[in-house]
Order: structure tokens, then C-alpha cells, then sequence
């Protein structure tokens, strides 16, 4: 026997109490695009999810996705600090949790507002008057007990900030304290990169790290940047490639980290435990910058090449290529040229006049040598 059409039409979701929560209500009353949505349910518990064909995934707490949409559906929850940095929580799951219960642990009013079904906002902590005011602000005093929250503020600033918001006082003074606990460092290298990485994305980059600098938390993390001059470097992040076969972010990052010794950089990238294709887009196009500083000379434009294994790589040079373009334009010609004529210098070939082994190895060198000379020279003349 078919199912009546009622049946067809049941949703897994239905009879639960169902909320839309954070970054997808305070999106949309910034009338800004909505890309996802993430959903609290309460009065629920995990039995009952997966009973309705929900996929639990979540590894600390109650969190399953939808059998139809892949979207993320959490059980409401209460948080505990119980250790150290980001995962040092304790949490409770459970159907006498209530909506309240579970917005209040967030981090900013602006993401502690819940839309009904129906789509009555559920605001307890002032989430819209904050919008209104553009100000960013915590909920509550537990906001202190997650470092990762003084990097996600200072993040949202960097999305935000174009808009006109700021990090309002109290939030600030927050701020300072979870810097002087010394509670930073225990954060994951490998989270500081997620937020730093999204917020090098974001339209205003500089927010993030000048929002860590007011704070006292830029020493926690990107020491180099201090030393080196916070407001030079982020000075060098405003001139990147079009180039989106690497991503802006990356871009970014490396510009950013132009100015710094060639020691600072290395240890930052260690201490961020950086992806190595991000580290060494940083190291070559901290190369490029000094080449273009100064009169092109054929042995320099070699080792500039070979430094960044353009011969087997030949995307990293087109890449660093685009920057020379946005660094020194007109330098732009004379290094395409260089870098084209060089690449078309054959192996094959010259094994055919008789070279080979180590002696072939060095030919070729030469003969990228002498075609990156013919051409400096040629776009000089």
C-alpha cells in the first residue's frame, strides 16, 4: 500500500523543537547572504535523533546531521570549564536544557539569538540591539573561560568592522584579562591557524590582528609581528597578486610576514605549525620582494628561479610572477621573459650535443644562466 501524502510529506525534524541559531540569524538581519544553517533542538535527546534517521557526529557533544539537508542539528547544552585552552570543557546534554540555557554559553550576543519556526526571533541577551549599536559583546562573564573566544571576536572584527562595528569596552577589558592569564598559549597551534587563516579572508584582515595588539594578545602568538613593526607588516598585506590559483588568505598571510627576518618567519611558521605550501609561499615571495628592491641582476633572478624550484614547479614562479606585477610593475616584463626563455632551455637538446650525467646537470644551469642574461639584457637595451 503507497504511504497517504501526509506521510510523504513528514520531515525528520518534525514534532522537535527546533531552533536556526547563531551566524545564520545574525546574517540575516544584517540583510548579508546566508550559506548555512546550524540548529539547536531541545527537549530532545540522542535516542530519539537517531530514531528519526539523524547521523550522529558530534565527538564532545550531541551534534547529528540531517538525513535530507547534511545540515547540523545539536542538542541543546550547557558548558563547564574543567582545564586548560579550548577543549578544557565539560558538557552537559540534556531534554531539561533549555534554549536560554544553551545561548548564553556563546561567545557574542550577536550569536546568541535563535529564530523559531515561525520566525519569531528569541533574543535573551540583546543580540539585535547590538546589531543595531555595532557593537561586538560578549554574553557573559563565561566568555573569559575560552581563550579561542578572544581570537573569534577579534575575527568577527575583521568581518564586520567595514560595516562599522567595534569590540565594545567591557568586551575589551575581557579581552585584556583572558591575555594576562596566560590561558592564550594553551590554545592548539593548529586552531590559532583556522581563525587567523578565516580571518586573513575576511574584508578587513588588519581588524584581526590590531584587535589582538590593543588586548596584549599579539605577544601570545605573533611576537615577530611586534618586533618587526605591527603597522609595516600590515602595511605589506595590502598589496597582493591576482592570482586566485592560491588563495587570498595565503596571499595575505605572506605579505604580512615580508618584513620579518628571515629567522622570525621560520619561527612563527613553526609555532603556527603552518601548512607547508604556506610557508613556503611566504619564504618565496619574501624573495620576491627583496629582488624587486633592488637592480635585477642575472645571477640574482637565477637564484631567485632556482630557489623556488621553477624549473619542476613552474606554477610557484607564475605565482610569484603576479607579484612582481603588483610589487614593481615595471619589473613585470623583463622577469616574465627571463623566467619563459630559461624554462625553454631543453635538456634533450643538449644531451644531443653530447652532455650527460653531472655534466649535463651543469649545462643546464649555464645555459638558464646565459638566457636569463640575453634576457635582462634584451628588455634593457
Amino acid at each position: 500500500m503507497k504511504p497517504s501524502p501526509s506521510a510523504r510529506q513528514k520531515r525528520p525534524e518534525d514534532g522537535l523543537e527546533v531552533y536556526r541559531v547563531g551566524g545564520a540569524v545574525r546574517d540575516a538581519l544584517l540583510g548579508r547572504p546566508v550559506w548555512d544553517n546550524d540548529w539547536v533542538v531541545v527537549g530532545a535527546t540522542p535516542q530519539a535523533m537517531r530514531r528519526r534517521g539523524f547521523t550522529p557526529v558530534g565527538k564532545d557533544f550531541p551534534v547529528f546531521l540531517h538525513p535530507d539537508t547534511a545540515e547540523e542539528y545539536a542538542l541543546a547544552r550547557t558548558e563547564r570549564k574543567a582545564g586548560h585552552g579550548y577543549s578544557g570543557f565539560t558538557v552537559y546534554a540534556s531534554p531539561d536544557v533549555t534554549l536560554e540555557d544553551d545561548l548564553i554559553r556563546r561567545d557574542l550576543t550577536v550569536n546568541a539569538m535563535a529564530e523559531a519556526p515561525d520566525g519569531t526571533l528569541v533574543d535573551p541577551y540583546g543580540g539585535r540591539d547590538d546589531i543595531d549599536a555595532r557593537l561586538l559583546r560578549h554574553v557573559s562573564a563565561a566568555f573569559s573561560e575560552d581563550p579561542l573566544r578572544v581570537l573569534r571576536t577579534a575575527r568577527f572584527l575583521a568581518r564586520y568592522a567595514p560595516l562599522g562595528f567595534a569590540i565594545a569596552p567591557e568586551t575589551q577589558t575581557l579581552m585584556q584579562a583572558v591575555s594576562q592569564s596566560g590561558e592564550l598559549e594553551h590554545l592548539a597551534a593548529e586552531r590559532v591557524w583556522v581563525e587567523s587563516e578565516k580571518a586573513l579572508g575576511e574584508p578587513c584582515p588588519e581588524a584581526y590582528f590590531r584587535a589582538q595588539n590593543d588586548c596584549g594578545a599579539l605577544a601570545a602568538w605573533w611576537p615577530e609581528l611586534a618586533a618587526a613593526g605591527l603597522e609595516a607588516c600590515l602595511g605589506a598585506m595590502q598589496t597582493v597578486p591576482d592570482w586566485p590559483a592560491v588563495p587570498l588568505a595565503h596571499w595575505r598571510y605572506a605579505r604580512l610576514v615580508t618584513p620579518l627576518e628571515k629567522r622570525a618567519r621560520e619561527a612563527l611558521a613553526e609555532r603556527l605549525k603552518l601548512p607547508r605550501a604556506v610557508s613556503d609561499l611566504a619564504r618565496h615571495s619574501a624573495a620576491t620582494a627583496r629582488l624587486v628592491a633592488r637592480p635585477l641582476a642575472a645571477e640574482d633572478v637565477m637564484a631567485w628561479l632556482d630557489g623556488q624550484d621553477s624549473w619542476r614547479r613552474p606554477e610557484r614562479a607564475r605565482a610569484q610572477l603576479a607579484l612582481v606585477k603588483a610589487l614593481a610593475p615595471e619589473r613585470h616584463a623583463a622577469l616574465e621573459q627571463a623566467f619563459e626563455q630559461a624554462a625553454a632551455v631543453s635538456p634533450r637538446a643538449l644531451m644531443a650535443e653530447g652532455y650527460k650525467g653531472a655534466a649535463l646537470g651543469k649545462q643546464i644551469g649555464v645555459s638558464r644562466g646565459e638566457a636569463v642574461a640575453r634576457a635582462l639584457a634584451q628588455s634593457s637595451a
